[in-house]
């Protein structure tokens, strides 16, 4: 049974948060206008750039690339099914993980410097966000006593009130993992920047879609996993989940948008610090109990 709920949670999943992923991406470009003072793009202007990037040619450096890609893809569907199929929080993790590591290895297929340079930055960006997202499922479980993200809906009260040291870094590392500003070192938009989508430097139409899906799919989990610290046994905890996951994208945001781009020694010192921080003392917390 718990097999059957997980696959109809894949599927789920990859129908939805493909559509949620991409409403939320025209969000980020219509908020982001109004605050530069643009008028910015339609909110469906996501969904009309992917269309036109499967609509071309596929062309690639090699053609272990897209496999990678497709891999990525398919592994960033699956830790979403689990996840909000009520499945392992940290089986989730560890496949979101491995979602990203395909991403890295396709970037270093390529054999271009600059996608190289990408790929070398999101492996650090990996390093640095990945204890927090360890300490994150190991507080959970011993808060509620299983992995499983259904727990959290036998709390009778919100999971944040005695996990906030690893909620807030959790929020931390969100920015990493949502590739925000100031922490966008591998996967920047911005041409300001020292160096544009440096890991997407050679991959072009359907590889270049499949990339932004899985964007798409892996925004929607990561915001999932905010609105997790915010359920509970009531019904009505998942409105409020969503309006704190409504407002901690707008935060996120609003921080890529006022923050530079800082070095990768920087990013990983802070990342290691907070995780340890509020990480181990959340844990060390719930073990006294």
């Amino acid at each position: 049974m718990n097999l059957l709920f997980t696959l109809i949670g894949i599927v789920a999943f990859a129908v939805l948060a493909p559509c949620i992923g991409c409403l939320l991406a025209g969000l980020d470009r219509v908020i982001s206008a109004r605050m530069q003072g643009r008028v910015g793009p339609p909110l469906l202007q996501p969904y009309y750039d992917v269309r036109k990037l499967l609509q071309k040619e596929a062309a690639s450096v090699n053609k272990v690339e897209d496999t990678y890609i497709t891999c990525a893809l398919v592994l960033s569907i699956v830790a979403g099914g689990i996840f909000f199929s009520g499945g392992n929080l940290l089986f989730s993790i560890f496949i979101i993980t491995l979602s990203g590591l395909f991403f890295i290895v396709a970037a270093y297929s390529s054999r271009s410097p600059y996608a190289e340079v990408g790929a070398h930055r999101e492996t650090l960006q990996v390093m640095a966000y990945e204890p927090m997202m360890l300490f994150m499922a190991v507080a959970f479980y011993l808060a509620s006593g299983t992995f499983n993200s259904a727990g959290a809906l036998f709390f009778a009260v919100p999971a944040v009130t005695v996990l906030w040291p690893v909620f807030l870094g959790f929020m931390f590392v969100l920015t990493i993992k949502l590739r925000k500003s100031p922490f966008d070192l591998s996967y920047s938009h911005h041409a300001h920047q020292d160096l544009v989508k440096g890991i997407t430097t050679e991959m072009s139409g359907p590889t270049l879609a499949k990339v932004e899906i899985m964007h798409w799919c892996e925004n929607v989990l990561f915001l999932g996993w905010t609105g997790l610290f915010f359920i509970w046994a009531n019904p009505a905890s998942i409105v409020l989940a969503i309006v704190v996951v409504l407002a901690v994208y707008f935060l996120e945001i609003w921080i890529d948008n006022n923050f530079a781009r800082v070095k990768w020694q920087f990013l990983l010192r802070s990342a290691w610090i907070v995780a340890l921080v509020c990480g181990l003392v959340n844990i060390g917390f719930l073990m006294y109990l």
